[in-house]
């Protein structure tokens, strides 16, 4: 099952109370107080870790809280701090308050990680209160409430590379050419309901991430056909791989839909449109291919691929002007930093 956002409550540990106690000792009048501090309940903390697929693993629960601290004793034993709780998501989680609306932070890289509750502060024995005036302190304070709050938990896919175009415009074939994904492949709209992610290798020292997002059709940006569990994984791709297919099977115009899913991105996010794109036509093996990728140059004013996932013909050409816009975007993003 593969689960994109989910709502839960967190809440940090309670921190143990402080002790009150006196000395008391065979021969030692004057025993004095020996009571200890409670200890720090634990905190929950949001950790982005490689390997963790998506939010499935948080859907099943919905409350969430870090142990308590224990309690301080006499002869000035203070208690045992709590263990955190450490939550796992996937790299691209955005952990939102979901009462006060705002980030609190984008988990996108792995090992990033927030602090989502605090645990409370242990309670004071009576000890901390001792001074030259007051040699006998009958005063300790309780452990404090870790603290509560109920978070939004939205993935977003990162890939450097976002697969868009059409239903059953071959997306899901072509990343189980290129990379060891399998995706369900079937031919139908709408096999794919979750983007699905691949590595792909360059060469030895060379290698990229691939998803292949669902497909979109006219309107998504409304939300038609799921359009927004869909568009908003491409946000983060880096570079758009838009596949045409020429023979679509609902009998439309290729070059439209090329139009459509165009119109789409940019209705959605007009940054999208900003974004470095290669057109590929797919299924070359098919006559119509030829044709429509001289049509698609004309319309889209650069040079189109022409691939087939099946018989192999124009994958490696793709993966080099993949891997070839992939390192002009990184040069131009270290040119831009200094």
């Amino acid at each position: 099952m593969f689960v994109d956002r989910v709502t839960i409550e967190v809440q940090g540990g309670r921190g143990g109370n402080g002790c009150l106690s006196f000395r008391r000792e065979k021969y030692i009048p004057k025993g004095g107080p020996d009571g200890g501090n409670g200890g720090d309940g634990g905190s929950v903390i949001i950790v982005a870790r490689e390997g963790v697929n998506n939010l499935a693993g948080l859907s099943h629960q919905r409350f969430w809280r870090a142990p308590s601290g224990s309690h301080g004793s006499g002869s000035n034993k203070h208690g045992r701090g709590a263990e955190d709780m450490i939550i796992e998501v996937p790299p691209g989680t955005i952990i939102v308050d979901s009462k006060a609306g705002f980030v609190i932070k984008d988990l996108a890289h792995d090992g990033d990680q927030v602090i989502a509750a605090r645990g409370g502060d242990g309670g004071k024995g009576n000890t901390h209160f001792k001074s030259s005036t007051n040699r006998a302190p009958r005063e300790a304070t309780p452990g404090g409430e870790g603290e509560k709050r109920e978070l939004y938990l939205e993935l977003k896919v990162i890939a450097d590379v976002g697969l868009i175009g059409k239903p059953n415009a071959g997306k899901s074939t072509l990343l189980s050419r290129l990379t060891r994904a399998r995706p369900q492949i079937a031919d139908y709209p709408f096999t794919t309901k979750h983007p699905n992610l691949g590595i792909v290798r360059v060469d030895a020292d060379r290698q990229f991430v691939m998803a292949d997002i669902p497909g979109l059709i006219e309107g998504a940006h409304t939300g038609a056909g799921l359009g927004h569990e869909f568009l908003r994984h491409i946000e983060r791709a880096g570079i758009l791989v838009h596949l045409v297919e020429p023979t679509p099977q609902d009998g439309t115009d290729p070059i439209e839909n090329f139009r459509v899913i165009r119109d789409e991105l940019l209705q959605y996010d007009a940054r999208l449109g900003e974004r470095p794109e290669i057109v590929v036509v797919s299924k070359a093996e098919l006559p119509e291919a030829a044709e429509l990728r001289d049509r698609l140059a004309e319309i889209a004013g650069c040079d189109v691929l022409l691939i087939s996932a099946v018989t192999g013909e124009g994958l490696n050409r793709l993966v080099q002007a993949i891997s070839a816009a992939l390192a002009a975007g990184q040069a131009a993003a270290g040119q831009a930093a200094v």
